[in-house]
């Protein structure tokens, strides 16, 4: 995934994921007399259905989905496709709210676009709860730090599985050979933990990162998209044959793992950043509904096939990431690299997003001579913690989780049918929509508490007790 950042009149929007070098939107901010009249780009600078399209599946399509296979371990072999089935239906539906309450609102206050936090914003100042109205400034304080905890997460996961699938193709070097027979026994060679992996790429990282230029990071943006893309293909290409018999697999795990993948699925459906930026880029925004549930049907069946072919490929042994049971053999230790290669460059991407919110107000809180220095300083500093975060919380299972349970069930699932309450609640709302929102949110709630819960006790247990860790190789 990469990341966009669309500006309007009045605010910035860093809450989608994918980088281009676009500026404000032309014209002034009439056209809005009928809320299908919503053409906020012109013609010229509009994207087409078919971009908007690539871009929604670039947006939702990341590291998440390597994770998903666990996942469905996790939650049984019946269950967990089930549970992804009805998780990005659920997620689909938050989204269309999103885009709904913004519209109502762009119409109604005559605003040319309004971002996650500003749709949050006027969503509070019209519910008639005068406390809510004098502090609705704070939904946009708290979206924006969900935002950066959402994407500064992103950037721990890669850290972590960087640092697995080096550490992997290291100690297998010496091994690797072109036979790629799935139950060759390569010998590992002892190397390094794969904290001082990460340490080892800080560097690198750091410096990725210096790389403040939009187009420049677009360009790597496209690189690793194609990077990840033929490495996908080839895991699909893998995993279909010699499928075990599925009869020993459980239809449904044991009750404790399952808050563990619903955070490692609410983490790969965290797309919602990714909506009104698309919707609002379009030439014709009307096609926009069609385009999320065509495009967010192909990333359901998309995680749906490669975590249950996953599953059943490697059954008990699947690891934190598929990649991990990949053989050890030139071509699949390529797979590795490629994939690896396009995490690398997906970082500067990803990392764009805090950095921009961050770092613009506390460098003009000091002179222009040291504007600079203060901005690469802060860089190495917000790089540096996720590499501190991720070297305490070495397993990429883990990491995935926690992210998904603290951060994106709120974006995706929490506050969307809450932002639909509060809009339309004062002009009238059917008691069974609000039924619905409260259930969805409540689910996302519960997700949240008992998700970030299990993923702690998981990282306080003993090390005996880890069966699921990336440290763990099963050839």
């Amino acid at each position: 995934m990469s990341t966009r950042r669309l500006r309007s009149e009045d605010y910035n929007d860093y809450s989608s994921t994918d980088v281009t070098p676009e500026g404000s939107p032309p014209g002034g901010m009439n056209g809005f007399a009928h809320p299908e009249s919503y053409q906020r780009f012109g013609e010229t600078n509009g994207t087409t259905w078919y971009q908007t399209l690539i871009h929604l599946l670039k947006g939702n399509i990341g590291t998440g989905l390597l994770g998903l296979p666990l996942a469905v371990k996790n939650a049984g072999i019946l269950l967990g496709p089930v549970s992804l089935l009805v998780m990005g239906i659920v997620a689909v539906h938050c989204m269309g709210i999103l885009v709904k309450c913004a519209h109502h609102f762009c119409h109604r206050f005559q605003k040319q676009f309004l971002d996650y936090g500003g749709t949050v914003v006027y969503g509070l100042e019209s519910t008639p709860s005068t406390w809510l109205r004098t502090h609705a400034i704070w939904g946009r304080r708290v979206v924006g730090l969900f935002l950066i905890v959402t994407q500064l997460g992103f950037c721990c996961v890669y850290f972590v599985f960087l640092a697995d699938n080096l550490k992997q193709v290291v100690s297998a070097a010496n091994g690797t050979t072109n036979d790629c027979t799935p139950n060759r026994t390569v010998v590992m060679t002892p190397t390094m933990d794969s904290r001082l992996y990460m340490l080892s790429l800080l560097p690198f990282v750091v410096l990725l990162t210096f790389i403040q230029n939009l187009k420049v990071l677009s360009v790597f943006s496209m690189l690793a998209n194609v990077a990840m893309f033929i490495s996908l293909i080839m895991i699909y290409q893998y995993i279909v044959r010699d499928i075990p018999d599925p009869s020993k697999l459980p239809l449904a795990a044991a009750w404790k793992t399952y808050p563990l993948f619903f955070g490692t699925a609410i983490f790969s459906f965290e797309g919602i950043g990714v909506v009104l930026p698309l919707e609002n880029k379009m030439k014709n925004p009307r096609q926009f509904p069609v385009i999320l549930y065509v495009g967010m049907t192909v990333v359901t069946i998309l995680y749906i096939s490669l975590s249950v072919l996953g599953y059943l490929r490697f059954g008990a042994d699947i690891q934190a990431s598929i990649t991990l049971n990949l053989p050890n053999c030139w071509l699949y230790q390529a797979v590795k690299l490629l994939f690896s290669f396009g995490i690398f460059f997906t970082y500067a991407v990803q990392f764009y997003v805090p950095a921009e919110i961050i770092i613009p107000p506390l460098v003009a809180r000091v002179s222009e001579r040291w504007g600079w220095v203060v901005n690469l300083l802060l860089r190495v500093a917000l790089v540096s913690v996720t590499c501190v975060l991720a070297i305490l919380i070495p397993r990429l299972d883990l990491v995935i989780s926690l992210v998904g349970s603290i951060s994106s069930s709120a974006l995706a699932l929490i506050f969307p049918p809450l932002l639909e309450i509060a809009t339309y609640y004062t002009e009238g709302i059917h008691p069974l929509v609000v039924a619905k929102d409260i259930a969805i949110s409540l689910f996302g709630f519960v997700g949240f508490v008992v998700g970030t819960y299990e993923a702690l006790v998981e990282l306080i247990a003993p090390a005996t007790t880890v069966v699921n860790g990336t440290s763990v190789m099963v050839q």
